[in-house]
């Protein structure tokens, strides 16, 4: 999958086409077995590319290629519908921050002049219209909301959410032991996760490209971590020296890159970092973005791991659910109203 690139060579808007071994690949296997030396060295090479420039490919990762492309035909299908059906889910249309995402409906980029050039359907996790949670007015966690008459649209999808879900939590068993934690360190704090799978169509760019319009803006994910299924060249990641470079498919690999809340936990030791997407294809791109958060109540602050007396801690500790709901009043146009409304996530 995409495009075989030389070094030297210029993308759209001045990204660099360099060797793939610029964004590495990490080979997670043996998270999946029980050999603790092989684990050891997977967590530490995943460590480095954490602390360099924040973003990776992972291979043999567990997810079968069947459930993809199951996820992706339905993907497919949905954006495919006539606009009057996509927006009988529209995502303003209940609580719980699931649903269909117009055209223009969305500003990942905080600067961003204008919107977003892509349309969006949001999936969470499943919970009863009973979840305690939902009943008290969340407006991250309940049911999922659904298209009618798209046979096996909630099986695939929602089957691609569990698989990558699982995937997320061996990724985090990883992040605890790059940083020196028991194994299962995270796992009190992400087990009613904000887990949120994104599926994504990116309309063809057929003219010159504005760089006020592409397919996502310059933004850094909100969340811990992202994984991310892509479909077509488009995602540009932006090094710590500055300069954009392109992060193409790989067959049979995702794209893993930090997120700000696991940056403060982190205390800036693993790097949220910059990026975005622009669809030079000339044609149809979809994605599917898996951003992991944790639980709506958990409270990040630095790891004792992470400070030292010439280290002090660089963020206060910060409500995850609250900091979440603030990022989403800032991107999606149907949160604007709560702009200002919410309390301060940072506890200082």
């Amino acid at each position: 999958m995409g495009n075989p690139m030389k070094a030297g060579e210029t993308g759209e808007l001045g990204a660099g086409r360099i060797p793939f071994d610029r964004i590495p690949i990490v080979d997670i296997g043996p998270m999946f077995g029980s050999d603790r030396a092989a684990m050891g060295r997977t967590a530490q090479r995943l460590r480095e590319v954490c602390q360099s420039i924040g973003f990776c490919y992972v291979v043999n990762h567990g997810v079968a290629r069947e459930r993809i492309e199951r996820a992706l035909k339905q993907c497919k299908q949905f954006f495919a519908l006539p606009l009057a059906v996509k927006m009988a889910c529209d995502i303003a249309l209940q609580g719980g921050h699931r649903g269909y995402v117009p055209l223009g409906a969305l500003t990942a980029g905080p600067d961003a002049e204008l919107p977003d050039l892509q349309e969006g359907y949001e999936v969470r996790l499943e919970l009863p219209a009973d979840d305690p949670d939902y009943l008290g007015g969340s407006k991250i966690y309940g049911p999922n909301l659904w298209p009618e008459n798209l046979p096996g649209f909630r099986e695939d999808v929602y089957a691609y959410f569990e698989s990558i879900l699982g995937l997320g939590h061996v990724l985090f068993r990883t992040f605890a032991l790059a940083l020196g934690l028991p194994d299962d360190f995270f796992e009190d704090k992400i087990d009613k996760p904000m887990a949120q799978l994104r599926l994504i169509y990116y309309p063809p760019q057929e003219r010159v490209i504005d760089p006020n319009t592409i397919g996502v803006g310059t933004h850094t994910d909100y969340e811990c971590f992202t994984i991310l299924w892509q479909g077509a060249p488009g995602l540009q990641v932006r090094t710590p020296q500055g300069d954009w470079i392109e992060a193409p498919p790989i067959a049979d690999s995702f794209v893993v890159n930090m997120g700000d809340m696991i940056q403060r936990w982190t205390n800036d030791q693993f790097i949220s970092t910059p990026h975005r997407v622009i669809n030079t294809t000339g044609l149809a791109r979809y994605s599917l973005p898996f951003f992991f958060g944790a639980n709506y109540d958990t409270v990040v602050e630095p790891l004792p791991c992470c400070v030292g007396p010439e280290n002090p801690p660089r963020y206060p500790p910060t409500k995850c659910g609250i900091w979440t709901e603030t990022m989403h009043t800032l991107a999606y146009v149907y949160r604007w109203p709560d702009r200002g409304k919410l309390p301060d996530p940072e506890m200082r």
